[in-house]
C-alpha cells in the first residue's frame, strides 16, 4: 500500500491520522460530502488558486493532515469527465459501445492512472530530494501520498476546463486543416499545460518542509520551446488526440 504519513524516524510523530479508510468509506455516502466547497475550489482554481492553497494550511492547523479527508472533489472531476466525454461522443456520432469505452478510457486512464503515475512520482521525489532536513526539536514531516494525488486533481481541473470543455466548443475550428488551426491548438495546449505545472508547483510550495519547489515549475519553459516547434512543423494536438478515439474527416 502507498505510504500515507510521515515514517517513523528521528523525531517523526508516533502515529498519523490514517487516510484511506475514512475517505473511500465517504465515497459512497453522498450526504457526508461537502459539495458547496468543492465547486468553490474549483472556481478559485481557475482563478485564484493560491486562495485554495491558503485554506489547505487551515485545513493541516484543524484536521492535522494536508491531505482532503473529503472525496468530493474527485468524484465531481469524474462526473464532469463522464459528461464531457459523453458530449464529444454524441457530437462526432459514435455509437454507443465505442462511446462506453471511450468514457471508461478517459476516466481511469487519462484521469485515475495517469494521476496515480504523476503523484506517485511527486511523493517520491519531494520525499526524497526536496524536504529540507529537520533538527533534532523538529518533528520530521513527509508528504502524505493522498496530498500529492490531491495536488494533481487540483492541477487537472483547470485543464479539463481548458482541454475538455473549451475544446469542445472550439472543436469544429480546431480539427480543420490549415496553419490557424494547428496555431489556435497549440496555444490552447501550451496553456493547459502550463497552468497544470503551475498548479502543482503551489500545491508543493505551501508545504513549509519542502526546499526547491521550483523544480515543478521547469517543464513549463519546455512547454513554451516546444509549443513553436509544434506550429512550424503544423501539429496541431487537438486533431491527434481526437483522432484516437473518432472519425474526422
Amino acid at each position: 500500500m502507498l505510504p500515507t504519513t510521515a515514517s517513523k524516524g528521528r523525531g517523526a510523530a508516533r502515529s498519523a491520522p490514517p487516510l484511506f479508510g475514512p475517505y473511500l468509506r465517504r465515497i459512497v455516502k453522498w450526504q457526508q460530502m461537502d459539495i458547496e466547497y468543492t465547486f468553490w475550489q474549483m472556481v478559485h482554481l481557475c482563478t485564484s488558486p493560491k486562495v485554495v492553497y491558503q485554506h489547505t494550511k487551515y485545513h493541516k492547523q484543524t484536521k492535522n493532515q494536508w491531505a482532503r479527508d473529503d472525496p468530493a472533489f474527485i468524484v465531481i472531476l469524474i462526473l464532469f469527465l463522464v459528461f464531457a466525454t459523453s458530449a464529444y461522443c454524441a457530437a462526432f456520432g459514435e455509437s454507443a459501445p465505442h462511446a462506453a469505452l471511450t468514457i471508461i478510457s478517459v476516466v481511469f486512464v487519462h484521469f485515475l492512472f495517469a494521476g496515480l503515475v504523476l503523484a506517485t512520482l511527486c511523493w517520491f521525489l519531494t520525499n526524497s530530494y526536496l524536504r529540507e532536513e529537520p533538527n533534532s526539536h523538529v518533528v520530521e514531516q513527509r508528504v502524505e501520498w493522498l496530498y500529492a494525488f490531491d495536488v494533481h486533481c487540483n492541477s487537472f481541473f483547470p485543464a479539463f476546463v481548458i482541454l475538455y470543455v473549451l475544446q469542445y466548443f472550439l472543436s469544429p475550428l480546431l480539427i480543420a486543416h490549415g496553419f490557424l488551426p494547428a496555431l489556435l491548438s497549440n496555444l490552447l495546449f501550451m496553456v493547459a499545460i502550463s497552468y497544470y505545472h503551475y498548479l502543482n508547483f503551489l500545491g508543493y510550495d505551501v508545504l513549509p518542509f519542502l526546499d526547491r519547489t521550483t523544480f515543478f515549475l521547469y517543464p513549463i519553459g519546455l512547454v513554451i520551446i516546444l509549443s513553436p516547434l509544434m506550429i512550424l512543423v503544423g501539429f496541431n494536438p487537438t486533431r491527434y488526440f481526437l483522432s484516437l478515439y473518432f472519425r474526422l474527416k
